[in-house]
């Protein structure tokens, strides 16, 4: 596996959770109970990920994309979990 250099940047908590409020206003997307209803996914776990104390498995990633209308590496550096790209 290869790390991440001491130089790269990711989200902040912070970052991560602007990001968000932002897709879902652009996805009309009310809350996270609605994001969680579109999804499939139950709230407490949309939470845990958009404030970065857990990470998505692979199995919900999908779900997430399509319903927000991004890639997986978009989601993915919104969430902290890889570096932001230059």
């Amino acid at each position: 596996m290869v790390s991440p250099s001491k130089t790269s940047k990711f989200f902040s908590s912070q970052e991560t959770f602007d990001w968000l409020n932002e897709r879902m206003k652009k996805m009309n997307i009310s809350s996270l109970e609605d994001l969680a209803q579109k999804t499939g996914i139950d709230r407490g776990s949309l939470s845990r990920y958009f404030h970065q104390e857990r990470r998505p498995s692979i199995d919900v990633i999908g779900s997430l994309c399509e319903t927000l209308a991004v890639s997986p590496e978009t989601l993915l550096i919104a969430l902290g979990a890889l570096p932001i790209r230059k």
